[in-house]
């Protein structure tokens, strides 16, 4: 079945080598390190740490992860890998400081996967959110590493796909040590999946955890003095928004410009220059925050966050927050960080990806979710009725903010949780 699934894992990389061409900014970045072609890593007597987080979402929530393994567990040493370039860039600039290595994740092949491996020589390796890799999984546990799955969630969507390849899968995760996962319906998935009942645990979202740091407040307060976020006019922030998504919530300003400014953050950041043309194509002014700063930064009706990694800084300063991926049926993108800032937020109707945790804030009414429509063009309409009726109601906003930080605050401690599954499988007394 390896050899097979290799053979399938060559052809989809041929299939897709026209994109590491075409695109090589996104889809070429770390090529070589991912064919096993690392930096050389000095060892030393202490063990490895190796955490894997594939994007931006998985390298966001690993932090409190991460401050918790270097308070205590010093004298261990922890890597980081991604598989995406904008993961690579976050978390190049978030862990520079506390990690001993940042680096691409290998090629699923067997000999990319033995070189990452005998260069960093891990104790354990913890992948973020269920990465399932066979070969990776497969050759970690022959070279003597633990593996373990943190802060685990399986969609139905996932375990529908896997659940083709059942055995193959059962297999794959017979090589896997612990699962600890976001809630009972994920650890009940890679239970049927063949996932050794015994070693799976249910330690909720770490997402819970978010706090905001001392760069995050700096940050918050430069984007206040530049853009002038001074409650004049009331912030909507667009946040992790896909296409269609902008050009709605654009469409919600007309009219209204004296009453609020948007702030636009696309998800994928190879959209940034489409969602500014289409900003451009509108009435509004705006400003980029790529650009050199200027006085018309603090009037213009829409900001576009064309950066990576600061969106957490962004929603102390908004009114209401519109978590995109939910207008489409992509599935929704995480609410949990506007929660933690303690802000008013609207999705659309799709939230699959994120549906305990949705459903949980909108049990607390913590959450304001629009109707599934069925024409595209009456998502706007939706959107302005909800966004109206928060302006006009202040104390609304304040309530459902202090909603959503109580729902945070009440599910805290997945990572203290996760700390203490992960410490026997490390084989150390905790200092």
């Amino acid at each position: 079945m390896f050899f097979l699934y290799s053979l399938l894992y060559l052809l989809a990389f041929a299939l897709m080598s026209p994109l590491f061409l075409l695109r090589r900014n996104k889809y070429g970045a770390g090529f070589s390190e991912r064919l096993g072609n690392y930096p050389e890593f000095t060892k030393d007597e202490r063990l490895v740490i190796w955490l894997h987080c594939v994007s931006v979402g998985e390298t966001n929530a690993a932090r409190p992860l991460v401050d918790q393994l270097i308070s205590r567990f010093p004298d261990h040493r922890l890597i980081v890998s991604t598989t995406t370039k904008t993961g690579q860039t976050l978390a190049r600039d978030i862990f520079k400081d506390t990690t001993d290595a940042v680096f691409y994740f290998p090629f699923d092949w067997k000999f990319s996967v033995r070189r990452a491996l005998r260069n960093f020589k891990p104790s354990i390796v913890l992948l973020m959110e269920t990465e399932i890799w066979p070969r990776f999984f497969r050759e970690a546990h022959l070279s003597g590493a633990k593996i373990a799955i943190v802060n685990g969630r399986l969609s139905e969507k996932s375990f529908s796909r896997y659940s083709y390849v059942k055995s193959f899968v059962r297999k794959v995760l017979g090589n896997v040590d612990l699962a600890l996962m976001q809630g009972e319906a994920d650890a009940r998935r890679i239970k049927e999946l063949g996932m050794n009942v015994d070693d799976v645990f249910v330690t909720g979202n770490i997402k819970f955890d978010h706090s905001i740091n001392q760069v995050e407040n700096a940050l918050t307060s430069e984007l206040r003095d530049r853009f002038a976020i001074n409650g004049q006019r009331l912030l909507i922030v667009a946040a992790s928004t896909h296409p269609k998504e902008e050009e709605w919530v654009t469409e919600v300003l007309e009219g209204e410009t004296e009453v609020f400014r948007l702030l636009i953050a696309p998800r994928h950041p190879e959209r940034f220059d489409e969602v500014a043309e289409l900003i451009r194509g509108t009435s509004y002014s705006f400003a980029r925050r790529s650009d050199i700063a200027s006085e018309a930064d603090k009037v213009s009706d829409i900001i576009l966050l064309d950066s990576i990694g600061e969106l957490r800084a962004v929603y102390a300063l908004a009114d209401i927050v519109f978590v995109g991926g939910s207008l489409i049926p992509h599935g929704g993108q995480s609410i949990l960080e506007p929660a933690a800032a303690g802000r008013a937020i609207v999705t659309g109707p799709f939230t699959h990806n994120f549906d305990a945790v949705v459903q949980e804030f909108l049990s607390r009414d913590a959450l304001i979710q629009t109707p599934e429509v069925p024409q595209d063009f009456q998502n706007p309409e939706r959107l302005y009725e909800v966004f109206g009726d928060l302006f006009e109601h202040p104390e609304k906003r304040r309530q459902l903010g202090e909603n959503a930080l109580s729902v945070m605050n009440a599910n805290r401690g997945a990572t203290a949780k996760t700390l203490e599954y992960l410490s026997p499988l490390l084989g150390i007394r905790e200092n």
